[in-house]
């Protein structure tokens, strides 16, 4: 009753979160009817219900098949290169610039870096294909200029999770910072003066005041990098894509746009993209269960 009594007396709240909640169930929990498809042999014509059951046919396809190591190694390689490379990266900047004082040069700054964010991801791919150019790149101008040989950075297999952990650490480096930057901006600056009273440096007072103070949300959002590890996006990947470095470009997501949607495999997609969530699933748990034991903060 106590519950019902706060519910009416904040009814307006409430309201407000119907469209958010309206959202989340129609575009994220409605279309989970859809992974009955990977345990059928789907077809249009008698769509999901009408389709015959085909059980973990399509699991056991995959996998056996002779992608499923490569894909799935190389997946595991550019996720977790990427959560521990990239990851770090908007910490250091925020609590950089959380110690610039002048604020026309920290607007400036944020500007400069949060920028690259709202570049879309076809242009970003051409923009390195421009600057990485054997030929023409300022890149390989560069090293032609220092007496190097040039390379086809966007070709080579070997060079492939470079580029696209670096590219990826200029476009959202500053946007990430944004959340560690709200999680300074709460610290009580009474502690900063009483460290300064007491003749600790700017590097103390960041170690010992600011990474504890926002602690709990670096440990949330890891939380949610490992449990989106396997979700590589698969755009950037397959715009990267050559035929020379598909050794290394060809990931999960990619494998499933291509089977999928090009060859029409629908059940076949949709067993690996379920196979993906779970994985996925499992690491969120695992590491929200960790983190709680170990740290005191989780997601739950």
């Amino acid at each position: 009753m106590v519950r019902l009594g706060r519910i009416a007396k904040g009814w307006r709240l409430y309201v407000l979160l119907l469209p958010a909640l309206a959202y989340l169930i129609l575009f994220q929990y409605v279309p989970m009817y859809g992974v009955l498809i990977a345990f059928k042999d789907f077809n249009a014509v008698d769509g999901i219900l009408g389709s015959p059951w085909a059980g973990f046919v399509h699991f056991r396809e995959f996998f056996e098949s002779y992608v499923f190591k490569s894909i799935l190694t190389n997946t595991l390689k550019l996720s977790v290169y990427s959560l521990l490379i990239s990851f770090p990266i908007p910490i250091l900047f925020a609590l950089l610039l959380n110690q610039i004082r002048s604020r026309m040069a920290k607007k400036f700054v944020q500007t400069v870096t949060y920028a690259p964010y709202f570049i879309s991801t076809v242009v970003l791919v051409s923009m390195l294909n421009v600057f990485l150019a054997p030929s023409s790149g300022i890149i390989n101008n560069f090293i032609t200029l220092f007496g190097g040989d040039a390379v086809n950075f966007m070709a080579r297999a070997e060079w492939f999770r470079s580029v696209y952990i670096t590219s990826g650490i200029w476009q959202t480096m500053g946007f990430s910072a944004i959340i560690y930057l709200a999680a300074l901006s709460a610290v009580n600056p009474e502690l900063h003066e009483v460290a300064i009273v007491d003749g600790a440096s700017k590097l103390k007072r960041i170690r010992h005041i600011d990474i504890p103070s926002i602690m709990p949300t670096i440990v949330i959002m890891f939380i949610l990098g490992i449990g989106s590890i396997m979700s590589v996006g698969w755009e950037k990947a397959f715009l990267m894509q050559q035929g020379m470095n598909l050794t290394a470009s060809e990931i999960i997501s990619t494998y499933v746009y291509k089977i999928g949607l090009l060859n029409a495999q629908y059940s076949m997609a949709t067993a690996i993209g379920l196979f993906n969530s779970l994985i996925n699933f499992t690491l969120l748990i695992l590491s929200n269960s960790l983190s709680k034991r170990v740290m005191g903060s989780s997601l739950w």
